[in-house]
């Protein structure tokens, strides 16, 4: 067959709508006498099905321990104690997490579950904050991301009058991501323009729209109200951030909410600070005059102090710590913040225009934030130009992170909060702080989650940790040359179907996929995601046979990468996270490069879907799975009985002509070498124009293999003696089981 040939064949595949015929043209190739393996009789246990996973309730519980200003290293989880409620708790999981440790002794980053993660949330006050003092809080926020660490995640919102808390990005590693979103502070409909349902992936900014001037309307509005309608301002402000905290308690691990903000004037609540004024409406009163005051502005409002005191409870409550950063940065002294406390309230006098054609200054607010630092047990940042210098101390009290789990009994799932305590046992108590979540949320029914709540929680799922949830899943995924610069990488995902289906009512399944591609520094390759709803009396027996087998594609320019996949049922909730390295070669050099192992099964199995198109106009991509003019569909979790053979594809590039000497071993998950299996190529098709090299071949395990899982060590020896190697991962099925490959 020749180069031109082939390749017309490869991208004449069609791209259908949802159920992929792609099994109908699946043919074992004559050559090796590698047979189909029978299909199991009805009733009879599912060969190769994916196992489920019984989901219980485990509370994280993060916690950082300080002493003299430095975090303590070395603890165990013998030196802690957690209380839920007052029942002492049995710690049934611990990990620590030091960002001391140099790069490649610790954990690896992609693999760090959210709770052991530090999360840092980039809150800016577009209302309560002059324009420029904003948009020189961006340019300070920018300047401090180096000095993160790459395990930190970070996200970005912005608050308004007009629109309230916006989260603009979700917590994520990449960087380039969190300065598009800072450069996106003032947007207006930045939600509308954002392709990524996960936020993820910051919105393309409008190019016509002005964000200084954006910034300036929305400063002259908070300016020009009176005192009552301030105080339904403020009031509004702490409702809704009430609610955003709320959200926030999905996402594991502390949140440090770093508020940029110049504040609102507190004697809107407590009543004014001036003691000249105090003195002037004392004696007013005493002449009888009272009824001439303010009484608010004498001694403040309570139904708005009290909902500014429910929105901080929320917060603690959420493992939010509230971190205020006064940016606007040296004013003249003008009054004192009350209580005692040795705070500034630095301000120019409210209405005063500071230059000519700048929005109204407003009363100072060092008062508000820090307030809301202190009730959160965070700290107050004023007077400074450098916004890491700034938090260096924070960023040096929260390099050791500890994460205590534990499952308690009889919760019911109800989302009621459940208080906790942690305590320092013995002499590694002594003059430490503990700071810790001071409780968590009960699990709620799915149902009455909020759909910002969803989407934050499949983000935390997608961004850290390994693998988990009910719904098992099996992920394949391999780089493949094509002419563009990136390398067409197929992402073919195998879904549990039982998992999936559990606890479904009604009439439809509604699907949901999320893939993102996270490279070796954090940021996002790329990602892709689809919405599926099925007909369940049409597929529903199937599904339960043997589950959703889904086949989408990313693009990726050569490199390392952590692929996180996630699928979700969308009326229940129930899902799966399987995390997949990957490596994309630098197709364009010399170098050989032999991809994994991949092993056809047979067709009718699963309940196929292909990804919808990205851009219809550019028609469907090529079909990369093609061996002798016929299409396979490739295995993900490859399910072989020991003894017997079975079929193999192997693709390469450069690989040099002439013979090749095959070897194939097995090993354990552990390292344990299990020896040579029987390794036979059968066939080598001609290099096509891209320079891809497609063999066949067949594979027999060793006998007396326990079932289980291992892995397939491939390594092909051309003439030069040079070898070339490639490795996949497979299952021995047990007697009882047989084999589904």
């Amino acid at each position: 067959m020749s180069s031109r040939s082939r390749s017309s064949y490869r991208r004449a595949l069609p791209a259908v709508g949802l159920v992929l015929a792609l099994a109908a043209v699946w043919t074992l190739w004559p050559a090796g006498g590698a047979g189909l393996l029978a299909a199991p009789p009805a009733g009879a246990a599912r060969p190769g099905a994916l196992s489920e996973t019984t989901e219980v309730v485990a509370v994280q519980v993060p916690v950082q321990v300080v002493r003299n200003g430095e975090a303590v290293r070395g603890l165990t989880a013998a030196d802690f104690e957690v209380y839920d409620g007052r029942r002492k708790q049995a710690v049934t999981g611990f990990e620590v997490l030091d960002l001391a440790v140099p790069p490649g002794q610790g954990q690896a980053v992609a693999n760090l579950p959210p709770a052991l993660r530090r999360h840092f949330l980039f809150l800016f006050d577009l209302s309560y904050s002059e324009p420029k003092s904003v948009v020189k809080a961006r340019q300070m926020v920018r300047e401090m991301l180096p000095s993160l660490h790459p395990s930190d995640l970070v996200a970005v919102a912005s608050y308004s009058a007009v629109n309230g808390p916006k989260l603009l990005l979700g917590f994520t590693s990449d960087r380039r991501q969190v300065a598009q979103a800072i450069d996106n502070l003032g947007l207006p409909q930045l939600a509308d323009r954002n392709p990524d349902p996960l936020q993820l992936i910051a919105a393309q900014p409008d190019k016509n729209a002005m964000v200084t001037e954006n910034n300036q309307d929305l400063a002259r509005q908070s300016a020009r109200e009176t005192r009552q309608p301030q105080q339904a301002m403020i009031s509004a402000f702490s409702r809704s951030l009430s609610d955003f905290a709320r959200v926030l308690s999905g996402i594991h691990g502390r949140k440090e909410v770093i508020y940029l903000s110049e504040g609102f004037d507190t004697s809107l609540l407590q009543g004014t600070e001036s003691i000249e004024d105090q003195r002037q409406m004392a004696e007013m009163t005493i002449q009888g005059q009272g009824y001439l005051t303010d009484s608010e502005q004498r001694y403040g409002n309570t139904r708005s102090t009290n909902v500014l005191e429910k929105m901080m409870e929320e917060f603690r409550r959420s493992d939010c710590v509230i971190q205020s950063i006064d940016i606007g940065g040296a004013r003249a002294a003008q009054q004192q913040f009350a209580s005692g406390v040795q705070a500034l309230a630095l301000s120019k006098p409210s209405g005063q225009a500071s230059q000519q054609g700048e929005a109204p200054v407003r009363q100072g607010g060092q008062g508000s934030l820090f307030l809301m630092a202190r009730d959160t047990g965070g700290e107050l940042y004023s007077n400074f130009n450098d916004l890491a210098t700034a938090m260096g101390q924070l960023l040096k009290k929260t390099g050791v992170t500890y994460v205590l789990t534990f499952q308690p009994e009889d919760v019911r799932r109800d989302g009621s909060y459940h208080k906790l305590r942690v305590e320092l046992k013995g002499q590694a108590g002594k003059g430490a702080q503990v700071f810790f979540r001071p409780g968590y949320y009960a699990p709620k029914p799915y149902a009455q989650q909020t759909a910002r709540e969803k989407v934050l929680a499949a983000a935390d799922n997608v961004i850290g940790g390994g693998d988990g949830g009910a719904v098992a899943l099996a992920v394949l995924v391999a780089p493949f040359r094509v002419a563009a610069e990136k390398a067409y990488v197929p992402v073919v995902i195998e879904a549990n179907g039982e998992g999936l289906l559990a606890g479904s009512a009604g009439a439809a399944l509604p699907t949901e996929i999320y893939v993102y591609a996270i490279d070796a520094a954090g940021g996002i390759g790329d990602f892709f995601t689809q919405s599926l709803r099925f007909d369940l009396a049409k597929v529903a027996p199937a599904l339960r046979q043997s589950g959703l087998k889904f086949f989408g594609h990313l693009d990726l320019a050569p490199g390392d990468y952590n692929v996180r996949v996630l699928v979700r049922n969308g009326a229940t909730g129930a899902y799966g996270v399987r995390a997949q390295a990957l490596q994309v070669p630098a197709f364009g050099e010399p170098a050989a490069v032999l991809l994994p192992p991949f092993f056809p099964e047979a067709p009718g199995r699963w309940v196929m879907v292909r990804e919808a198109p990205r851009k219809p106009e550019n028609g469907s991509p090529p079909y990369p799975f093609v061996v002798q003019e016929r299409a396979y569909v490739p295995s993900s979790r490859p399910v072989l009985a020991a003894g017997q053979e079975a079929a193999v594809a192997l693709v390469g590039y450069h690989l040099p002509e002439g013979g090749l000497k095959a070897e194939a071993r097995v090993m354990a998950p552990d390292g344990k070498d299990f020896g040579p299996g029987d390794f036979k190529i059968a066939h080598r098709e001609s290099p096509d124009a891209e320079g891809e090299d497609r063999l066949t071949a067949t594979f027999r395990p060793p006998q007396g293999l326990e079932p289980g899982e291992y892995q397939l060590l491939i390594v092909l020896t051309d003439a030069q003696g040079v070898a070339h190697r490639s490795a996949a991962r497979f299952v021995v099925a047990s007697p009882v089981q047989g084999a589904h490959g």
